[in-house]
């Protein structure tokens, strides 16, 4: 009777243990999801996704839960994102025209598919930073310093971004590239930085002459033009003014040429007082008439009129 009275505690407490841990394996098979969170949930080995956020539940030992996160992740290249000190082993880079450079990278990324991500391979994020340096290395090497420091940093990423982008739908890691960017670009000595900054500083130098003679340019051709316009109206004028000329001295021509084939001898006496007339303006002729003591002295262009009068 006394051992009946002793057995009954002992049996309440291991029941009472017994419901505790039973409580505690059904209440360890209930867990949350957000929004920003995927549920990769494993029947006996078969695994699911849940994308819905709520609360939901597990049965203990024979499925279990991995939560994977919807968020964008991040990459750094060149450098340690948490202490932003330089990595040169994966920064320093060689250009096409054989000049290094030190260049960091941020690539970022997202989970697409959650059962690839856990299952295609051991780290999908080691594999996208592998396959990002060497993208990254190779397209570097296809451009010269300048473009990687300045100008060509766009079309840069942008070649990067599509080769990783085609390699990891190869791959199919269960992951997508979101971004590449370059952070930092730059020569990797203090040495080959001035060096650099002093070509930049004489290509903006050049940049303003060409800039200062395009505006003389555009200030002076205009004038120039102006006054090639005039010359070549006065010219035009003066070509009129001489053809002018040359017709009514041609007419002329024509006119004595008929009267001579009249009158020969009035014709050249005439043209012969007319050159004198234009060689000496104040010469003078006498005329005298026969029979007559009276002198009379006129000017040779008179002599001309008179002349051409009397071949009337």
């Amino acid at each position: 009777m006394q051992q009946t009275k002793r057995t009954c505690p002992l049996r309440i407490a291991v029941t009472i243990l017994l419901l505790i841990l039973v409580a505690i394996l059904i209440l360890s098979g209930f867990y949350f999801t957000t929004e920003d969170q995927y549920s990769v949930v494993t029947t006996l080995g078969k695994p699911s996704v849940v994308e819905n956020s709520g609360l939901h539940f597990t049965v203990p030992f024979l499925q279990q839960h991995t939560i994977i996160s919807k968020n964008i992740h991040g990459v750094s290249i060149g450098y340690d994102s948490n202490t932003d000190i330089g990595i040169e082993s994966e920064s320093v880079m060689i250009t096409v025209d054989y000049n290094f450079v030190d260049v960091d990278f941020y690539v970022e990324w997202r989970v697409t598919d959650p059962v690839k991500y856990l299952y295609a391979s051991n780290d999908p994020e080691a594999i996208l930073k592998m396959l990002s340096q060497s993208y990254i290395r190779d397209t570097i090497g296809l451009y010269d310093v300048d473009s990687v420091i300045t100008t060509g940093k766009t079309e840069i990423q942008n070649a990067i971004k599509e080769k990783i982008s085609a390699r990891l739908d190869k791959e199919d890691l269960g992951i997508a590239l979101v971004n590449i960017t370059i952070q930092d670009a730059e020569p990797p000595t203090q040495e080959v930085q001035d060096a650099f900054k002093a070509v930049e500083t004489a290509k903006q130098g050049a940049e303003t002459a060409t800039n200062n003679a395009d505006k003389y340019f555009n200030e002076v051709i205009p004038a120039a033009k102006a006054d090639a316009d005039e010359e070549i109206r006065l010219a035009e004028a003066y070509k009129q003014s001489r053809i002018n000329d040359a017709t009514a001295q041609a007419e002329r021509f024509s006119e004595l040429f008929e009267e001579y084939i009249k009158y020969p001898e009035v014709t050249k006496q005439r043209l012969f007082y007319e050159a004198m007339a234009d060689l000496l303006p104040d010469l003078k002729v006498i005329i005298k008439s026969n029979g007559d003591t009276v002198n009379t002295y006129m000017p040779v262009g008179e002599v001309s009129v008179a002349a051409l009068g009397n071949e009337g």
